[in-house]
C-alpha cells in the first residue's frame, strides 16, 4: 500500500493515540488529529488527507454536522469519510446509512485489523 494521509477527527485523546500509532506504525501512513470538528474541518480543507475518521458524538459540532460542511465544501466534499461511533443500535445504523459515508467503525474496533478495514472503505 502507498502512504496515505489520514484525518482523525475525535474529541478522545486515548482513540486518537490507538489510532494514529497502529496506522502510522504499522501501516506508515501519515495521520493527522484534530480534536474537534471545527479543527478537523480546517485541517481537512488546508491538509487535503486521503481519507477521513470521523467520530460521530462529539460536544459542540457533532460528526454529522462535520460531514455536512465536509460536503458542502468543493476542496473537501471529495475525501471519503468513515463514521467511528460506540452507538450500535439499528435506528442509529440506519440513520447513519442514509449519509454519505464511506462505513462504520464501532468502538471499540480491533487495531490489528484497522488497516486493512479503513483501506478497503477508503478504496485504497
Amino acid at each position: 500500500m502507498s502512504t496515505k494521509r489520514v484525518l482523525v477527527i475525535d474529541d478522545e485523546e486515548a482513540i486518537q493515540a490507538v489510532i494514529q500509532g497502529c496506522l502510522e506504525d504499522i501501516a506508515g501512513w501519515k495521520v493527522l488529529l484534530a480534536s474537534s470538528g471545527e479543527e478537523g474541518l480546517y485541517l481537512a480543507e488546508i491538509e487535503k488527507p486521503d481519507g477521513i475518521i470521523l467520530d460521530v458524538s462529539m460536544p459542540h459540532m457533532s460528526g454529522i454536522e462535520v460531514l455536512k460542511k465536509l460536503q458542502a465544501n468543493p476542496l473537501t466534499q471529495d475525501i471519503p469519510v468513515a463514521f467511528l461511533t460506540a452507538k450500535v443500535q439499528p435506528e442509529d445504523k440506519k440513520q447513519l446509512s442514509q449519509l454519505r459515508v464511506v462505513g462504520l467503525l464501532t468502538k471499540p474496533f480491533n487495531p490489528m485489523n484497522l488497516i486493512n478495514l479503513l483501506a478497503d472503505l477508503f478504496g485504497w
